[in-house]
């Protein structure tokens, strides 16, 4: 099973006046037989705020896969990808483009989308919209590569594409 941990980026949400709908969205469109949720948890648009939460995620909670949701707009407030930036140590911005390929099969304002996808340790960390619509997108498009990525991450040596 993939471990995995689901955190929502949003100010208005962290102070409960909104609800999470973004991460539950994820959880729903994860197919149970092949990913576990250990944790969620919704914090505000600040790089701190976010940046400790994947830290503590990634290298104390140990977890295969973190999902982020919000905050990669344009909005001054939209700081994600920031925040992701100070903690991955290597980026697959084909992830990322692939999701944004998609998005623009749907609208435009899809290449306003900042969201990045990299790992840190074994752990890869994936940047999605806040909006359920865009994540209902995006999900079906990244979903098939993880466990191959998670392979690799974790130190598979064996050939690709065979």
């Amino acid at each position: 099973m993939i471990q995995v941990g689901i955190l929502t980026i949003s100010d208005k949400g962290s102070q409960g006046l909104r609800a999470d709908d973004g991460g539950p969205k994820i959880r729903a469109l994860l197919p149970a037989d092949l990913f576990e949720v250990q944790t969620t948890a919704v914090v505000a648009d600040e790089i701190p705020s976010i940046v400790d939460t994947l830290v503590e995620w990634v290298d104390q909670k140990k977890l295969d896969l973190i999902f982020t949701t919000g905050g990669t707009g344009l909005s001054p407030r939209d700081l994600t990808p920031e925040a992701t930036g100070r903690v991955i140590e290597r980026e697959i911005p084909g992830m990322a483009e692939a999701m944004r390929s998609e998005g623009l099969k749907h609208t435009p304002l899809s290449q306003l989308s900042r969201g990045k996808v990299g790992t840190r340790r074994e752990t890869l960390i994936v940047n999605l919209p806040g909006g359920l619509k865009a994540i209902e997108e995006m999900m079906p498009v990244i979903l098939p590569v993880i466990p191959h990525a998670l392979e690799k991450i974790k130190g598979d040596t064996s050939d690709c594409g065979r």
